[in-house]
């Protein structure tokens, strides 16, 4: 076990690595261009390492951590911020910056090592998977359990395959969000934004003020190369981040689970059985949540929720 989680740790540092290393490499080739040019190019990079990585996953059965990769990615980001940026930007910034990633640190740390709400329970993940494609009326479906199973469902116990595990309140693998961690997801969602705009912020003067003492035209430095490429991986990161946030804002205030919303038909408490019209062999069946009892009510038991 220990050599599988060393082993998907080397394929995320190498992940990370070379990402930075792309996106520094675009940048020499374009020193002058337009942020906006540079973006749309880096994505473009990454999409192809991304395909790269799953051939290679498929033939080798290299797989990467996201942990792993989240916390090399921050250590590179850090060391990148004091060798190059945090000299040409203001004490407060400075402050700001260190002090969030210090934060960012001890908060993945509890995320990591806490429990987000396993439970021990066996059977149930089959019966779930057996739900998936059933056409039968969400009465039949929950009458067809023991009744311990039935209570589980009624308490949001999912099930994570990556875990092999059965979480309350589960949302998705990362590697596993569940009730017990999840104002503290949003949380670390949030400082990662600011730990981001931060950046942004250090690494663009840096790049405004290394390109006025260079005004004259000479080649550009590795030091004003490698801020711009790592301007350009934290604005991308920024993107995803701020949809990832409006994504989960949205689940506390009609407290859904992505897991839910998606794989609704596995579960019968959120399917709502129309009545078949004459001559229909078929029963229709749409979402509909059990669990939305209006946006403040929501968001005060997410507030109080435990975690």
């Amino acid at each position: 076990m220990e050599e599988l989680i060393g082993r998907r740790t080397v394929v995320s540092l190498v992940c990370v690595c070379l990402s930075h290393l792309s996106i520094y490499v675009l940048c020499s080739f374009f020193p002058f261009s337009n942020v906006i040019i540079l973006l749309i190019l880096s994505v473009m990079v990454l999409v192809g390492m991304a395909v790269i990585g799953r051939r290679c996953k498929r033939l080798f059965g290299l797989r990467g951590s996201a942990p792993a990769f989240v916390f090399s990615n921050l250590l590179f980001m850090w060391c990148v911020y004091i060798l190059v940026i945090q000299q040409a930007v203001s004490l407060l910034l400075n402050i700001i910056f260190h002090t969030e990633l210090i934060m960012l640190q001890i908060g993945l740390y509890r995320i990591l090592s806490g429990d987000p709400g396993f439970v021990n329970y066996g059977p149930l993940s089959n019966v779930e998977t057996s739900l998936e494609g059933s056409e039968l009326p969400t009465s039949d479906i929950i009458e067809g359990y023991p009744s311990e199973e039935s209570s589980l469902l009624l308490q949001r116990v999912r099930y994570c395959k990556h875990c092999d595990a059965h979480v309350k309140g589960f949302d998705h693998h990362c590697p596993a969000f569940g009730q017990n961690n999840h104002r503290l997801f949003i949380i670390l969602l949030v400082g990662f934004i600011i730990a981001e705009a931060c950046y942004i912020m250090g690494a663009s003067q840096t790049v405004t003020t290394s390109r006025a003492l260079n005004s004259g035209g000479g080649q550009v430095g590795w030091t004003e190369t490698l801020a711009t490429s790592t301007l350009v991986f934290s604005l991308l990161q920024i993107l995803w981040q701020t949809v990832f946030l409006a994504w989960h804002t949205y689940c506390v205030c009609f407290n859904i689970r992505t897991d839910e919303f998606i794989h609704w038909k596995k579960y019968p408490e959120f399917q709502h059985i129309i009545n078949s019209q004459p001559g229909e062999t078929v029963t229709r069946r749409r979402f509909k949540n059990p669990y939305d009892k209006g946006i403040w009510q929501n968001l005060k038991e997410f507030i109080e929720a435990k975690g």
